[in-house]
């Protein structure tokens, strides 16, 4: 289907919509390290937002700035904690505000890079904190300390490095996911990729907040091809997974998506028809292997599913129908 990107993400929302909690109340980052100077900085409280920090000789790097000064607050003090490198460079995965807000509270001669479409999309501080504001679950006051959404100072179209002394880091845009402009962040060394919202762990949901699923297959497909020696993803949300496999899962995942949402629309169905014929699988809410080559194909880990990711997965499966609905009718 031919089709632009809308120009901004889709604020509508399925009937009994929840959403992943993004508020940082009792949010701590613990490190993971992968070898001397690379850590994931993993959420006590999945989905709240994951970090990352890369240290060379000469400089380190975080990746994403959290969802409030407080939070950006914290990532610098962890990062001090673990180097003694100076911190003079700042990723964005997406311009999505629990990624970007906190970049003010970084200093100045900290450079922020992404890619030139997140830089772009960057434009109404208003608009993307009433959005995050529904995620905020009581909490939303929180978000008035964000006074100034600091844009990145360097961009990319499609690739760039950076020298951290002894360190390469890749910057890619493989073309448009969750967003128009995700930014994946890759440590060739250590075979580690931080996705942000572009890919999370296989089996645990995506969302389609401003695109549809062929363009975002393409994406895939292209970091797929560009990063065959990938081992590790560290996504924005959730637990670190393996790469390949979680490429492997949402490509299927968006195949069918594209299929039994187009195919209701040619046939004229309404919305909530179509939630009915693209989500009845989801009715008994059992982790039943034989789902796997249905739409809802979330097989999501026992233990994640216990703390309600199940659910949240049931959510953001509908909010996909209906971004994609909208999208192609």
């Amino acid at each position: 289907m031919g089709m632009t990107i809308p120009e901004r993400e889709i604020a509508e929302r399925p009937d009994g919509y929840g959403g992943p909690n993004l508020s940082p109340v009792g949010l701590e980052l613990a490190p993971h390290a992968f070898a001397d100077g690379v850590w994931a900085l993993m959420a006590n409280i999945p989905p709240k937002d994951n970090n990352g920090l890369v240290a060379g000789r000469d400089a380190a790097l975080v990746v994403d700035a959290g969802i409030t000064p407080d939070m950006s607050h914290q990532i610098q003090r962890l990062a001090a904690g673990l180097t003694d490198r100076p911190v003079r460079y700042l990723v964005n995965t997406t311009y999505h505000g629990d990624h970007t807000f906190g970049n003010a509270a970084f200093p100045a001669e900290v450079v922020i890079l992404s890619s030139r479409r997140n830089r772009s999309e960057m434009s109404d501080l208003a608009y993307e904190k009433e959005v995050r504001s529904a995620n905020m679950y009581g909490d939303a006051a929180l978000l008035d300390a964000v006074q100034r959404w600091r844009r990145p100072d360097v961009v990319f179209d499609e690739y760039a490095e950076i020298d951290l002394g002894g360190r390469i880091v890749q910057l890619h845009h493989f073309g448009p996911g969750n967003g128009p402009g995700d930014t994946v962040l890759y440590v060739p060394d250590t075979r580690t990729a931080w996705t942000g919202n572009f890919l999370c762990h296989a089996g645990l949901a995506h969302m389609l907040l401003q695109g549809g699923p062929e363009p975002y297959a393409r994406s895939l497909r292209r970091m797929r091809e560009t990063l065959p020696g990938l081992d590790t993803i560290v996504p924005g949300h959730g637990p670190m997974g393996d790469g390949h496999a979680a490429i492997d899962a949402l490509l299927g995942y968006l195949e069918v998506l594209h299929e039994e949402v187009a195919a209701a629309v040619a046939a004229g169905r309404t919305l909530e028809e179509t939630y009915t014929t693209c989500t009845d699988r989801w009715a008994s809410g059992e982790l039943d292997p034989s789902l796997t080559a249905a739409l809802g194909r979330y097989q999501v880990p026992p233990d994640l599913a216990k703390a309600g990711i199940l659910a949240l997965c049931r959510d953001l499966h509908r909010l996909n129908v209906l971004a994609t609905y909208r999208l192609y009718s």
